[in-house]
């Protein structure tokens, strides 16, 4: 068995209308569902990603309406990258950040590729990452309708940071439990800390590493809207989630045990330094219940809700998901 990437990242907004506007107009990612929280259907669960939100280019996010600001700390996925095409695609966004004044850093290069840090509305730290010289597992698809040129259209999910407190409790668990294999190191960007360590899964690349950054000199993060819930995985298939479920349960992790998210399943625990890691498998995906066309535009139930859609409908504010509006 062996993971074969990102599957997704799972974020936090407290206002689900304005994700929608920053992630569709302003970054061009299609809104692929609609839907809700299935541990709490009070709330939205929004997925974006490429032309059929294929997996590896999921970014989702829950609607938290009174969620407090994130506090950036350990045990936290501390930044997610986005892949473009190339080094003129880095190009092109530093450009529109700069017309939308949408808060940004410097493009630098950042372990070989060229790199552009920038935040949403509410303080995400979301990094684009140039595919240029990548090599690895395959990017996704930009939606033709979306506002931004195909060229430069996002394409799915890059590394992800995680900034722990014990990085060799972390890393142990990713290599001898999960299969990652360690791919080299970089420097910092905060002075006297140690290098960040790079680990690579599958068929490698930007969509399947994960960056280990140690960090003893600040408190655990309080997570609130701007922060990010969980990382998830890709697993081929159920039954090879099954057997993950049993490595899992004989490493001594508690964990959820198989759980049918409809769109996929999957398997969820917490490593050593208390991240959530979701395993997740790549289908059947976001067009099971809905036209590939329509993707995003009604709320969508899985069957286990769908006989109380009144009552959760009535539970939610409206919020506007047509591409055209």
């Amino acid at each position: 068995m062996e993971l074969k990437g990102i599957h997704h990242v799972s974020a936090l907004t407290a206002n689900a209308q304005k994700n929608v506007d920053f992630y569709t107009k302003t970054l061009g990612l299609r809104l692929v569902k609609k839907t809700v929280n299935q541990d709490d259907t009070s709330v939205y669960h929004l997925f974006y990603g490429d032309e059929k939100g294929n997996p590896g280019t999921e970014l989702t996010f829950f609607e938290i309406p009174m969620a407090a600001r994130n506090h950036e700390g350990v045990s936290s996925i501390s930044a997610t990258s986005l892949r473009v095409a190339n080094d003129e695609a880095i190009h092109f966004w530093k450009t529109r950040f700069d017309e939308l004044h949408v808060e940004h850093g410097e493009i630098i290069d950042v372990s070989g590729r060229l790199t552009l840090s920038f935040n949403d509305f509410e303080g995400q730290r979301l990094i684009l990452v140039s595919d240029e010289t990548n090599k690895g597992v395959e990017s996704g698809t930009p939606w033709e309708k979306s506002p931004i040129p195909k060229a430069f259209g996002i394409r799915g999910l890059g590394p992800v940071k995680l900034t722990v407190r014990y990085a060799d409790k972390t890393i142990n668990v990713l290599t001898k439990m999960m299969g990652f294999r360690e791919k080299g190191h970089y420097p910092s960007s905060v002075p006297g800390q140690p290098d960040i360590l790079v680990l690579e899964t599958g068929e490698g690349g930007t969509g399947a590493e994960i960056h280990v950054e140690e960090r003893k000199d600040l408190p655990a993060e309080r997570l609130g809207r701007g922060g990010v819930h969980h990382v998830a995985f890709r697993v081929d298939n159920k039954e090879e989630l099954r057997r993950w479920v049993e490595n899992i349960q004989n490493a001594g992790f508690q964990n959820s045990g198989l759980v049918d998210r409809f769109y996929f399943q999957s398997l969820y625990f917490r490593e050593p330094n208390g991240i959530l890691f979701e395993l997740a498998t790549d289908g059947p995906g976001f067009d099971t219940d809905e036209d590939i066309e329509h993707l995003g535009e009604k709320l969508a139930l899985p069957p286990f809700l769908e006989p109380h859609r009144e009552e959760i409908e009535a539970k939610l504010k409206p919020l506007n998901t047509k591409a055209d509006k």
